[in-house]
């Protein structure tokens, strides 16, 4: 049998910290979430490795993002524990958990229904999460204006409707790029434009809503 504490202890202290994540809050934040929660029964013993763990979903082709990585991310981002925070492609709904440890409230938007129901039912005793069903790339107007919206998987394309949705001075985080590694980039919403900065090289799975338009050539 797995011993999952132990487990989850390893990964913070082999993968986590050991890889620039510094902040006491976050390193905590992954101490106390049970990954093991979030993937199918059959993938449990696999929950804590160093990897991208396929959750099914869409065409059988999403993920809940290598730890290492997911960590960077929420890093990067600066929560407080004011903010609200907007996660889009939450699958199971693992990182939505690792953010309410962090954030006042979080939105945890899904666009598949199965994932979706799983995630519900995984992030039950997480009261400052809602779980929302919708098209990824469309975000959710209405739970916003947020000060952080996390995008779970590399974006070719991020729709202005997104960065609409930022308070002044909030930050939205994403992996840009097609192909691996892409560019973890944190934008800034400045008045009615934002700027970005890279934070760090990342290789994480791409989401299909965020993959940029084919373009006619002559």
């Amino acid at each position: 049998m797995t011993d999952f504490i132990q487990a989850r202890r390893t990964m913070v202290d082999c993968q986590i910290r050991t890889n620039d994540v510094t902040e006491a809050r976050v390193v905590d934040a992954f101490l106390t979430v049970p990954r093991e929660t979030f993937v199918p029964a059959s993938k449990q013993p696999l929950a804590y490795l160093d990897a991208d763990l396929a959750v099914g979903g869409e065409a059988g082709q999403r993920y809940l993002i290598q730890p290492m990585y997911l960590a960077k991310l929420i890093q990067a981002a600066g929560i407080k524990s004011t903010d609200t925070v907007l996660d889009i492609g939450t699958a199971t709904g693992y990182s939505s958990a690792i953010l309410a440890e962090l954030a006042e409230k979080v939105v945890a938007l899904e666009s598949d229904e199965g994932l979706a129901a799983s995630a519900k039912t995984a992030l039950a005793s997480y009261p400052n999460v809602t779980v929302v069903t919708g098209p990824l790339e469309q975000g959710v107007a209405g739970s916003g204006p947020y000060d952080v919206i996390l995008i779970e998987g590399a974006a070719e394309d991020i729709p202005p409707a997104l960065f609409a949705s930022l308070k002044e001075g909030g930050r939205l985080i994403a992996v840009v790029g097609h192909g691996r590694p892409g560019r973890a980039t944190v934008f800034v919403k400045v008045g009615s434009d934002h700027t970005g900065r890279i934070a760090f090289d990342a290789s994480v799975p791409a989401l299909a809503a965020f993959a940029k338009a084919p373009a006619f050539s002559f």
